[in-house]
């Protein structure tokens, strides 16, 4: 990890080679929340083969096996938490993001809250480089034992132990077991993005990234997997220019993005779906209880009513910490009320967000 500079407003900057590298890795992972929803294509066209090539797509992570039983209990209410992870691996496609370091991060991570019904959802963004306790676990490569730490920069847990790891220190932090998992690459989400016919958006100001290579004058455009890719990368020239700032960014972008596979008839057309579910499969990595494609139509049936009006974005309430500006700590206290709330199947309410540096700056109005 190379170190940062900040700026005199407290912006998270990037100075080195592996910072540069990272800002080539952004993308909204929670689409895949939604993207799921293409393997419904199965309910419909009852073609054996249709299953045997999605199931064969699919990559899976036993997340209760490898936690045990010491975890917040599951309480049964009817709702969901998802947590959704982007992660920086360049290894396979990715590769011509920059080199393959033989470790990868999360560099995006939202948790996914369906409320009882599915017919709303919060959606809660943790910054990567918030500062948490991360606890004790398991490589997921060596199966060696990794000791907790203070003080870890939060996309380090998939670092050191891989999905199970980000799980359990989500749960950690939260008090709140993930009932599943997902995880999304970038070249997976260009591809899901194209298939879908691109994504609709207005800018209320120009866009012109140098890093995320972006440039978009203000006004209604059709962005291709690609552009979509570098909009929800692009920092430098956006709000305050921060990663919170870009936040805002990701979350503006993701709601377009849900408004859009409505608006194409993902759910009435089969070839459609069949596409979609074929790209999805391959760019997804799920826990196990989401890793065939009748548990994914399952899921995926249930989000159909879900749209971007009924889902509220928030990013974790932070602060930038006192002894080093380049890092978040979060707020306890407005944390805790983002936990309980989600815990208890209701609204975040504002008052949670209030004080947070996360709600700060005007990225997020930049894209509608």
């Amino acid at each position: 990890m190379t170190g940062r500079s900040a700026n005199s407003s407290g912006r998270i900057r990037g100075t080195g080679k592996r910072r540069k590298q990272q800002s080539r890795r952004r993308r909204a992972a929670v689409v895949a929340a939604w993207t799921l929803a293409g393997a419904v294509v199965v309910g419909g066209t009852g073609l054996g083969y249709a299953y045997a090539k999605l199931n064969g797509n699919l990559k899976a992570v036993d997340i209760n096996a490898a936690l045990g039983k010491n975890r917040p209990a599951d309480v049964d209410n009817g709702s969901q938490d998802i947590l959704v992870l982007g992660s920086d691996s360049r290894s396979g496609a990715n590769a011509e993001y920059g080199a393959d370091e033989g470790t990868a991060r999360s560099d995006t991570a939202m948790v996914v809250h369906l409320n009882k019904g599915h017919r709303t959802a919060s959606v809660v963004s943790i910054p990567r480089d918030t500062l948490v306790t991360r606890p004790d676990c398991t490589s997921d490569t060596s199966g060696e034992a990794v000791a907790g730490e203070q003080r870890a920069m939060f996309n380090t847990a998939y670092e050191v132990g891989g999905p199970a790891c980000a799980v359990k220190t989500v749960e950690s932090m939260s008090g709140i077991r993930m009932d599943h998992y997902v995880e999304v690459d970038f070249t997976g989400f260009k591809q899901l993005i194209d298939e879908l016919g691109g994504v609709g958006i207005t800018t209320t100001e120009a866009i012109d990234d140098s890093h995320s290579h972006l440039h978009l004058q203000p006004g209604t455009h059709t962005l291709d997997g690609e552009q979509s890719l570098g909009l929800v990368r692009t920092r430098k020239s956006v709000g305050d220019g921060s990663d919170l700032g870009r936040i805002q960014l990701q979350q503006a972008f993701i709601k377009a993005l849900m408004e859009q596979a409505r608006s194409v008839g993902v759910f009435s057309n089969p070839k459609t779906l069949f596409d979609l579910a074929d790209t999805a499969t391959k760019a997804l990595t799920t826990d196990s209880d989401l890793g065939s494609v009748k548990k994914l139509t399952g899921f995926a049936n249930g989000l159909k009513g879900l749209g971007a009006r009924n889902v509220s974005m928030v990013t974790l309430p932070v602060q930038y910490d006192p002894a080093d500006p380049n890092r978040v700590v979060p707020l306890e206290e407005s944390a805790k009320q983002v936990w309980s709330a989600l815990e208890q199947d209701r609204p975040i309410p504002a008052s949670a967000t209030a004080k947070s540096a996360g709600d700060k700056g005007d990225a997020g109005k930049v894209v509608r």
